[in-house]
C-alpha cells in the first residue's frame, strides 16, 4: 500500500466516522474529539486532514455533489430517451437513502443550516445544468413539450426528490423498498407526464408516439399515493 493510498484511506475513514456521529449527536453537539474517537484515530491526526469542523460538515457535502454529478453526467451521456434518463437520475438520488441514510440525513439537517455551502458548490450548478441538458434534449427532438423553460423543469425535478428524501429523513413518509421505488415511479410519470407532447408516448390508435420510437415506453403501472 502507497503512503497516498494510506492518506486517502485515513481521510475517508475520518468523513465516514463524522456523518456518523453528525447523524447521532447533530453537527453543532458534536466535537472533533467525538469524530476522532469514532474514527479511531488520535485527536491530532483529524487536525492534518482538516482544519475545523467546519470543513468535514463541507468536504462530506462536496464529495457527495462530486458523485452525484459523475452518476448524472454518466446518465446524459448514455443516449437513452430524457424521460428515461429522468427516471435513472430519480432512481440514484431517491435509493440512496436506502443505501446511506446517515449521510442523507446529515445533508437534509445540517446543510439546510449552511446555505452558504450550496452557493459555494460548483458541482451543484453542474448537475443542474445536466438537468436542464437532458429536458433540452428531449425537447430538440420532439419528445418533450418546447414551451417550458428547461431551468425551471430541472428545479421542479429535483425540488421533488429533495421533498422526499426530507419527508423520509424526518419521519414523515413511509420508507421501505416498496415505498421507494414508488416514489420513484411517480416522480417520473408526474414529471414526464407533463413534460411530453400530446403524441410523445403510446397515441390514442395504439400507434407508438415519439418516446416509444426512441425506446422508452411510459409506464402503465397505476402508481398509489405516497401517503403513511
Amino acid at each position: 500500500m502507497s503512503e497516498r493510498t494510506s492518506s486517502e484511506e485515513k481521510r475517508q475513514l475520518i468523513l465516514d466516522a463524522a456523518v456518523r456521529v453528525f447523524a447521532r449527536k447533530g453537527y453543532h453537539e458534536c466535537r472533533v474529539g467525538d469524530i476522532a474517537e469514532e474514527a479511531g484515530v488520535a485527536y491530532g491526526l483529524l487536525y492534518h486532514y482538516f482544519s475545523s469542523k467546519e470543513e468535514v460538515l463541507e468536504t462530506i457535502f462536496r464529495d457527495t455533489w462530486t458523485m452525484m454529478l459523475g452518476a448524472v453526467s454518466g446518465i446524459e451521456g448514455s443516449g437513452e430517451p430524457a424521460p428515461e434518463q429522468l427516471r435513472k437520475v430519480a432512481a440514484v438520488v431517491l435509493r440512496s437513502w436506502k443505501r446511506t441514510p446517515d449521510l442523507i440525513g446529515v445533508l437534509v439537517r445540517e446543510i439546510t443550516r449552511s446555505p452558504h455551502l450550496q452557493d459555494e458548490t460548483k458541482e451543484i450548478g453542474e448537475a443542474f445544468a445536466a438537468l436542464e441538458r437532458i429536458v433540452s434534449r428531449g425537447q430538440e427532438v420532439g419528445t418533450f413539450r418546447a414551451d417550458l423553460e428547461p431551468r425551471l423543469c430541472s428545479i421542479i425535478f429535483y425540488g421533488a426528490l429533495e421533498e422526499l428524501l426530507t419527508g423520509w429523513v424526518l419521519g414523515q413518509l413511509p420508507d421501505e423498498d416498496e415505498d421507494v421505488e414508488r416514489a420513484i415511479r411517480t416522480v417520473a410519470t408526474v414529471v414526464c407526464g407533463g413534460l411530453m407532447v400530446a403524441d410523445a408516448g403510446r397515441d390514442g390508435d395504439g400507434v407508438p408516439g415519439k418516446a416509444e420510437k426512441e425506446g422508452f415506453e411510459p409506464s402503465k403501472e397505476v402508481v398509489t399515493p405516497l401517503t403513511p
